[in-house]
């Protein structure tokens, strides 16, 4: 606990271990297997539960729950963690559980998210770099999310689903399949395709060429009325000049649970 500002009436379990610059806010806790990154701090209200490993520079606004326990009834009990990258921000009333036996065991949160207000993530998730999800955006369990994708407010994903790398999730969709990397998600009912994340592709360094190409993979997927597998041959001569549609037909090929359509 070296450098560490802890409020007195925070509690800090022993077999806790926090970085250096670390700061604990009033009425928090934190519990035995525990271990917190340099520079890591925690409004009020917070409980973080272990096993968690906790990186660098994360910040925890207030009433966040870390590390609980997953909401899955065939939980025993068994060891199970939950790991947070670096640079994370997690806003007001943020749950976080950790793993499942049966699901691989672990949770993991990568780098420099932005979780809004209330957001959940459900057991043995995967989530990657520069994701933003916004107020109630809620994950359930065995949910893997790519890089640099966003979900709207009150968005909610199912079970054993995947969200490509760049892909958007419209205001309140819910989605039931696996989403492509790029392919924006509206509501209608379940989540349906609308196109491509193409302003989210452009502030991120995309040139028009790119775009134009994953425009054209996503029309012979989503608009030309063939069937998946006719789509797929048309991927596939795309994928000869685009390392961004070879990306999404190596997406397509890696599923078990059926595409967005």
């Amino acid at each position: 606990m070296s450098d560490a500002a802890i409020h007195p009436s925070a509690v800090v379990e022993a077999g806790a271990v926090l970085g250096a610059n670390v700061r604990v806010g009033p009425f928090c806790y934190i519990g035995p297997e525990v271990e917190v990154g340099d520079g890591t701090t925690f409004g009020t209200h917070c409980s973080v539960t272990g096993p968690t490993r906790i990186g660098r520079d994360n910040r925890f606004i207030g009433h966040c729950a870390v590390g609980g326990e997953p909401q899955d009834k065939k939980h025993r009990g068994e060891r199970v963690q939950l790991e947070i990258g670096d640079r994370n921000t997690f806003r007001e009333y943020v749950t976080l559980n950790r793993g499942t036996a049966s699901g691989g065991g672990i949770t993991r949160i990568g780098d420099d998210n932005w979780l809004l207000a209330y957001t959940h993530i459900a057991h043995d998730c995967t989530v990657g770099n520069h994701c933003v999800f916004s107020n109630n955006a809620t994950l359930a369990g065995h949910v893997t999310v790519g890089d640099h994708v966003i979900l709207s407010g009150f968005a909610g994903v199912h079970q054993f689903c995947r969200i490509g790398a760049h892909a958007f999730i419209g205001m309140g969709a819910f989605v039931n399949g696996d989403v492509p990397p790029f392919v924006m998600v509206a509501q209608e009912g379940y989540g349906r395709p609308r196109g491509i994340n193409a302003e989210g592709l452009k502030r991120r360094g995309f040139d028009a060429e790119r775009i134009a190409m994953i425009k054209r993979a996503y029309r012979a997927l989503y608009v030309s009325g063939t069937s998946l597998d006719e789509a797929r041959v048309k991927l596939v001569e795309l994928a000869e000049g685009s390392e961004d549609v070879r990306a999404l037909l190596a997406f397509i090929e890696s599923g078990e649970r059926p595409l967005v359509r």
